[in-house]
């Protein structure tokens, strides 16, 4: 039978069929062994195949259809592994905060280099508009018109308040969504916003920390009531670049790519060499010096930049 995977606990994995019934699976052992370096083969979002074990309600996946895209974070303490976050959707939505915790351009960057790297489009999505006085206002709009003038869309909403959410519905609806960002942005408020009567565990900002509590254990897809699906993922506290080569790394950063032919050498690192468009550009102020702060870190292999 063939089926979406909709939930993974680990070692199992809820598996929608055709039949409109739903399955708990596990895996064959041989997944396992093919040589792929993630911590778990199948991800939320998957199309395999499943058969039933005899004298058993489980299933176990023996095939796995091929991903028209994914979204994947190395493990930031299994170094030569990574986990793949989800698998399949349409886009990819971070949900950002400035403060109560705060979200760093360098994690915007991380995430936005990796949907870029995967062919996933990429939305920010701020958050706590109820928190902010007439200052968090102004640097509210600073970070946005970083990523506005890069063709990134932004919006602005409260969950708690419910402003803005008939907007997000709107940019849901029939497509296949990603959920993500650091524990405490108010994600799971922001799903029960748009999922009445799901009641989807929300969980406190540590006073001393000012990091969210991890509510979200693993990823869930949940069926949309207007059309489509929203991947809810657990909160990420840092976002580990996986697989994407240093002379690679400028082309997933738009600005670069649409500058960097432009340089005198053709395999310039944008660092350090005489005759580079990027380098320049940034000189110029016409690539954010923030953008180019995090590029320098990924470049340098900086996996804890905040």
């Amino acid at each position: 039978m063939r089926g979406l995977v909709i939930k993974s606990t680990g070692s199992w994995y809820q598996v929608h069929g055709e039949d409109g019934r739903e399955y708990d699976c596990r895996i064959k052992g041989k997944f396992r062994i093919k040589g792929i370096q993630t911590t778990n083969p199948i991800a939320v979002g998957d199309q395999v195949e499943f058969e039933m074990e005899p004298n058993s309600d489980n299933g176990v996946i023996h095939k796995l259809h091929e991903r028209k895209n994914y979204i994947i974070r190395k493990s930031i303490n299994l170094s030569k592994q990574a986990q793949i976050i989800a698998a399949n959707m349409d886009q990819a939505f971070l949900v950002v905060t400035l403060a109560s915790p705060r979200t760093s351009l360098g994690f915007i960057d991380r995430f936005l280099v990796t949907a870029e790297a995967y062919s996933i489009p990429a939305v920010l999505i701020f958050n706590k508009l109820d928190l902010y006085n007439e200052d968090g206002l102004e640097v509210l709009q600073e970070y946005k018109a970083i990523y506005e003038q890069l063709g990134y869309p932004c919006y602005t909403v409260s969950a708690i308040e419910g402003t803005n959410i008939p907007l997000i519905e709107s940019l849901l609806k029939d497509q296949t969504t990603l959920f993500s960002g650091h524990s405490g942005v108010g994600k799971s408020s922001l799903i029960n916003a748009l999922l009445p009567g799901r009641s989807i565990k929300t969980g406190e900002i540590s006073e001393s920390s000012d990091k969210g509590q991890h509510t979200t254990t693993f990823a869930e897809m949940h069926t949309l009531p207007f059309g489509g699906y929203l991947i809810d993922t657990p909160g990420i506290r840092e976002l580990g670049i996986y697989d994407i080569k240093p002379e690679e790394l400028s082309h997933y950063f738009r600005e670069m790519r649409d500058r960097m032919h432009l340089c005198k050498f053709h395999n310039c690192r944008h660092i350090n060499e005489p005759g580079c468009a990027v380098l320049q550009a940034v000189e110029n102020g016409e690539i954010d010096g923030s953008r180019y702060d995090s590029y320098l870190s990924i470049y340098h292999n900086n996996e804890t930049r905040s």
